[in-house]
């Protein structure tokens, strides 16, 4: 990164871009990108410094010294063809993060197929409260850090780390934690063994004196962890080196439990996230902390004082006396941990507004879908949030409402809205969820 004075980003409003974006900004390196509209991130760069067109053209490549896309950008798009023909180096995001951290001593990965933003969130706050001056780059806007990215200046850098295209493997971590290994990406991935395999070579990067710790509760990350040069440190509930034990849960279903390594107690949490699911997520970083040599009172405190990430069974208000949450969970899997959440609050309805993500996760896990969203009270789906993708017409919500029972099958947001004000009643729990635009329904219905 010495040798490049000004590096261009295609796509550079994303998280990620734009926090790499303000890696170089603080650095003094020159910045320019494009994107196809203005937002929030890329006002705040061009506050920064940063040169942004939106739009993408070929007229954009003024010759600089790198250009960095994202994964949604394909072959023909004109910035990327110009980069090439012109003979500038083009890389991915993904090859761009690793190139920035080969300059920490301590680079921290959070890999996995759930959990990757909170749990990251989590590990940013003890090691602020550590006072170990991080830099933090996380796939969500955290209040300690006043958005998702924070310039540090230490050996300590932490990231989330997607599977998706294999990205994970231009990394270079020093320490990793791998949450859990599950089908996904399925428009990317042939089946769950060509994920584990690059589970399994994410593993082969954390060096022999690194750390790398695994859940123990899923057999898959564990199989994939044995590829590691170091020896795994594994967590769970009833298995692995560090057990969390003696759950309970308040009215709103915030965990207090204890944390047991061979028997004998470290410590006791009462977190300020909901779910069993952020229990695990909890003990992976209190493990992966200890390993490093963080204190475990800066640990406590870190953990305790985290109250959640936006999105992340995030609470928005109330319509009518019902209690509105948005989740991001976008997969079986997170659906289920969602609504294991919901359980532990005293509620009468649940409502549960979602909008599927990808029309291959769609169609990919259609039965898995159905199954769990047909143990909720009233479903309420929307069309699926297309994402990097296009539709091809062999699955659609509508689809998914006709299998679930007594589900609706409603396109306008403002339609939605509408019905969700009229029948929703004092003591209900109103759930938006997915990883698209849904959100916006949340704040239409608000008191």
């Amino acid at each position: 990164m010495k040798k490049a004075n000004h590096v261009h980003f295609i796509g550079i409003g994303g998280v990620s871009m734009s926090a790499i974006a303000k890696v170089l900004l603080h650095n003094k390196i020159k910045v320019s990108g494009s994107d196809f509209s203005l937002s929030a991130s890329t006002e705040e760069l061009i506050s920064l410094g940063a040169e942004i067109t939106i739009g993408h053209s070929a007229d954009n490549i003024k010759n600089p010294d790198l250009v960095v896309y994202t994964a949604a950008i394909s072959n023909d798009n004109p910035e990327l063809i110009a980069a090439r023909e012109k003979g500038i180096e083009a890389i991915s995001r993904a090859s761009m993060l690793g190139r920035i951290m080969k300059d920490y001593k301590k680079a921290i990965s959070v890999a996995g197929t759930h959990g990757k933003t909170t749990t990251t969130s989590m590990m940013s706050y003890v090691l602020m409260k550590a006072n170990l001056d991080p830099t933090v780059m996380v796939g969500g806007n955290l209040d300690i850090l006043n958005g998702n990215f924070r310039m540090g200046d230490s050996e300590y850098f932490l990231t989330e780390s997607c599977e998706y295209c294999r990205s994970f493997l231009e990394f270079f971590p020093s320490v990793g934690i791998i949450l859990n290994v599950e089908e996904d990406h399925l428009d990317y991935y042939k089946d769950i063994e060509d994920i584990k395999s690059a589970f399994s070579d994410f593993s082969k990067l954390i060096p022999q004196d690194g750390i790398l710790v695994v859940c123990a509760e899923d057999a898959e990350a564990m199989e994939c962890a044995q590829s590691a040069a170091c020896t795994p440190i594994s967590y769970g509930f009833e298995k692995g080196d560090f057990k969390a034990q003696n759950i309970t849960f308040d009215d709103f279903g915030y965990p207090s439990f204890d944390v047991v390594k061979n028997g004998e107690k470290i410590c006791s949490l009462t977190l300020n996230v909901v779910g069993r699911h952020n229990v695990l997520n909890a003990t992976a970083v209190l493990a992966a902390s200890l390993a490093m040599g963080i204190d475990i009172e800066f640990i406590k405190e870190g953990l305790e004082s985290y109250k959640g990430t936006k999105r992340r069974f995030e609470k928005k208000g109330y319509c009518r006396g019902a209690l509105i949450v948005d989740d991001y969970a976008h997969h079986p899997t997170e659906i289920r941990a969602a609504f294991d959440s919901v359980k532990k609050i005293k509620h009468n309805t649940v409502w549960c507004i979602f909008q599927p993500h990808t029309y291959t996760r769609t169609k990919a896990l259609f039965d898995d879908f159905v199954k769990i969203l047909s143990k909720v009270d009233r479903v309420i789906l929307t069309d699926i949030y297309a994402a990097r993708e296009k539709d091809t017409g062999l699955v659609s919500s509508k689809d998914l409402a006709d299998k679930i029972p007594g589900s609706l099958y409603i396109k306008d947001f403002e339609e939605i809205a509408g019905y969700i004000k009229k029948h929703a009643q004092k003591g209900d729990i109103i759930i938006t969820m997915g990883a698209g635009d849904v959100v916006k329904i949340g704040d239409m219905i608000k008191d």
